[in-house]
């Protein structure tokens, strides 16, 4: 490491605050009744539940969400036998991305022990805090000692991550790159330069998975692991030792297909690849100088697949893809243990997410880096936010199929959905607008059908089966970048492709275009370049003709300019005096919804009134019962400028027009919040419980709070949602990311529904 990069690591871990890891509370604690609910003498309650049946551990406390990582310190990556306390940065690392990747409690704990058996009866006492054990950095051959042990004494799962993450991950990248290169498992010959623990499990699991063990040759720092070798010798890795005459590394890799690196630096001379055989796979995994550096190895042979164990390289083989999501799936049905049947399953989730569709969360993450599966990318990247989906329901199916689990998931198909709302925080909110959307999907048409945003997102509306696409741009481009991109879906089959320059409907469109805006000075031939060369407009008058069911545009270019086009073509519901916008931002005690951020910027009274109403009716869409706070600088009266005093109108003018809706103001922000504070401040408001529409005084504060808010927060964000309009258009901002976009067609469906 440098110098400055050293430092900064320094820093990293010592600021704001020392370590990585804090403890939060779940549940509130502001008042006398908090505290006996949580302590005494509430806290017996769950006390004796829990003794009359210890399953219910599950409902009352954080065990079926909390690990234990465990170390010695004895075997810490790259740093050797640091002993405990030292290891306890990476141990808080590790913790952390359980927590990131899988949102699993952690509680690491570093033990200063040398002796297997002391170690394993320090362990084994923890079990009832724990509904897990990750075990790590631990040398071998203690660390087979130890879960094995742990494993017989405990009835919860005991996984030792640098074993058999490190062999999930490594089983995942060689069985997609047998894929690639076409060959079968069941007749390569793989050679390893390592035979410790990550080896010997990576080399168990791949002959559980069919690699043949006689096809198989060890070697370690004393060469060759052969029958009747007497150095460097135990039971573990005389498992796999041969009857052959080669001594050395070099001798034995000819004609092998794999090559498995978990050794040292260097080891890997690019001379000895000429004699592998025909598109090699070069397992390169030690860290963080591999046994050979990639680019020598692609000179010495083209034809090789290569993975390391680095970020800065293709293939990076990392546990992180392994351990959260074993884990997730383990306590979620209550395994006993992760047993060979968990984790084979979870090794071909992982190979099968690398032939799915691209992610762009993924792909922004990785600096725009296209992400398709083949040589340079066999398994996935750590920040793909599916593989909790993926991998925990395969996990929990195999634990299931297989007897160990103790609290079975009736429907994986719900489970599934839940994992998908956990890793994507806007999903739980816009559940209940994506089932409505697939009940009747409807044509979505993009203006800017080119994007490569627009592009994913049509792939993943079609896969949801919540819309059919409708494009907006040139065939060539549009070709073009589906392949660039991955994506499987095709014109006419999956989309509808509109080429402006050969629109059938041309004649149709210009002149209903026409009919809109000729009292606002627009000529016919105006009308026609805009219906040629304008795709918003084009989008907008599809929609006004009955040609699409809705629109989305704004993915490029200033959203008052879009809006100006949606208001000519398609114009206001009905009813409805002017149009306006509602963001979103999901919190952890759910959506707050707010308004007016993008349209009106300093409505009056009435205006607000009919913000709120629009607002209101929009909420419900989303299984929700609209509780409404016109939030100002005055509380209740407490001042009489004009921006308090409209607020204070606009309310009444609310409750005639609709006296059912809850709704209060003008008051504070906190106190839209703050269900008690808000009853000692005026006994009297109609609004109960915490208010999830805040209705602002003017898009100044509209915006600042809702742009305040996605930043602050990591639930997500969601909209603006265009309300009003006389049919179902959205005008996104040019920042919208595809998840975004995605809620945005589903919510469109619905609108046209």
């Amino acid at each position: 490491m440098s110098e400055e990069f050293n430092q900064s690591a320094l820093d990293y871990h010592r600021y704001p605050k020392p370590g990585k890891l804090e403890i939060k509370a779940t549940k509130p604690l502001a008042n006398q009744r908090d505290l006996a609910l949580a302590y005494s003498p509430g806290v017996a309650a769950a006390c004796r539940e829990i003794e009359e049946d210890p399953f219910t551990a599950t409902h009352y406390t954080s065990r079926g969400n909390l690990v234990a990582v465990i170390s010695n310190g004895t075997a810490v990556l790259g740093l050797g036998a640091i002993g405990g306390l030292a290891s306890k940065p990476v141990m808080e690392g590790k913790a952390v991305l359980f927590k990131q990747f899988a949102d699993i409690d952690v509680f690491d704990i570093e033990i200063e022990e040398r002796d297997p058996e002391a170690f394993i009866e320090t362990v084994a006492r923890l079990e009832p805090t724990f509904g897990g054990i990750n075990l790590e950095d631990i040398k071998a051959p203690d660390c087979f000692i130890i879960e094995r042990a742990l494993k017989e004494r405990m009835g919860i799962p005991v996984f030792h991550d640098d074993q058999h993450g490190t062999a999930i991950v490594v089983n995942a990248a060689i069985l997609n790159g047998l894929r690639v290169v076409g060959k079968d498992i069941g007749q390569v010959r793989l050679v390893t330069a390592g035979a410790g623990a990550a080896a010997l499990a990576c080399v168990d699991l791949l002959v559980a998975m069919g690699l043949p063990k006689e096809n198989v040759t060890l070697t370690d720092i004393a060469g060759v692991v052969y029958e009747g070798r007497p150095e460097e010798m135990d039971p573990y890795k005389g498992r796999y030792a041969i009857a052959t005459d080669k001594r050395t590394l070099a001798e034995a890799i000819e004609g092998a297909d794999i090559f498995l690196g978990l050794s040292a630096a260097g080891v890997l001379k690019p001379e000895w690849l000429s004699s592998m055989a025909e598109h090699p796979i070069i397992m390169a995994l030690a860290n963080p100088v591999p046994e050979i550096m990639p680019d020598l190895a692609r000179e010495a042979r083209p034809d090789a697949i290569i993975a390391t164990g680095r970020s800065d390289f293709p293939n990076q083989v990392n546990n992180v893809l392994c351990f959260p999501f074993i884990f997730r799936g383990a306590l979620d049905c209550g395994a006993s243990e992760i047993n060979e049947a968990m984790k084979v399953a979870c090794v071909h989730a992982i190979a099968d997410l690398a032939m799915a569709e691209p992610s762009d969360i993924v792909r922004a993450a990785y600096g725009g880096h296209q992400l398709q599966f083949g040589p340079e990318y066999l398994i996935p990247k750590p920040f793909d936010p599916r593989l909790m989906e993926h991998l925990a329901p395969a996990v929990a199916q195999a634990a299931m199929e297989s007897g160990v689990a103790t609290r079975p998931i009736e429907d994986l198909e719900a489970y599934r959905q839940r994992l998908h709302h956990r890793a994507y925080r806007t999903g739980i909110t816009m559940k209940p607008v994506f089932d409505q959307a697939r009940l009747a999907p409807k044509r979505v048409v993009f203006a800017e059908g080119e994007h490569e945003r627009v592009l994913q997102v049509a792939q993943q509306a079609v896969s949801e089966g919540i819309a059919r696409p409708m494009l907006i741009g040139r065939p060539e481009v549009i070709g073009n970048r589906l392949k660039d991109l991955g994506l499987s879906i095709r014109p006419d089959r999956d989309f509808d492709l509109i080429v402006p320059c050969e629109n059938p409907n041309f004649e149709n469109h210009w002149q209903t275009f026409y009919d809109q805006v000729k009292r606002r000075g627009y000529a016919p031939d105006e009308a026609r370049e805009y219906i040629r060369n304008d795709p918003t407009v084009l989008a907008a008058t599809m929609v006004r003709c009955g040609d699409a069911d809705a629109m989305i545009c704004g993915i490029v270019g200033r959203y008052i300019r879009h809006l100006k086009h949606v208001e000519e073509a398609i114009g206001t519901a009905p009813g409805v005096r002017r149009l306006t916008a509602m963001s979103a931002v999901v919190l952890p005690k759910g959506p707050l919804f707010i308004a007016d951020p993008y349209v009106q910027a300093d409505p009056d009274a009435e205006d607000l009134a009919e913000i709120a109403r629009l607002c209101a009716a929009e909420i419900k869409r989303f299984g929700l019962e609209p509780k409404v706070a016109f939030v100002s600088h005055s509380n209740f009266g407490s001042h009489d400028a004009p921006n308090a005093t409209k607020m204070t109108e606009a309310v009444r003018l609310l409750r005639e027009q609709d006296p059912e809706l809850e709704v209060e103001g003008e008051m504070h922000s906190n106190l839209a919040f703050d269900a008690i504070g808000r009853r000692e401040r005026f006994p009297d408001s109609r609004l109960e419980g915490r208010a999830n529409l805040l209705i602002m005084p003017n898009q100044d504060a509209a915006n600042i709070s809702f742009n305040l808010l996605k930043t602050m927060n990591e639930g997500g964000a969601f909209g603006p949602i265009l309300l009003g309009t006389a049919h179902a258009a959205h005008i996104v901002t040019p920042s919208t990311s595809v998840r975004g976009l995605l809620n945005m067609i589903a919510l469109a469906a619905v609108q046209a529904g």
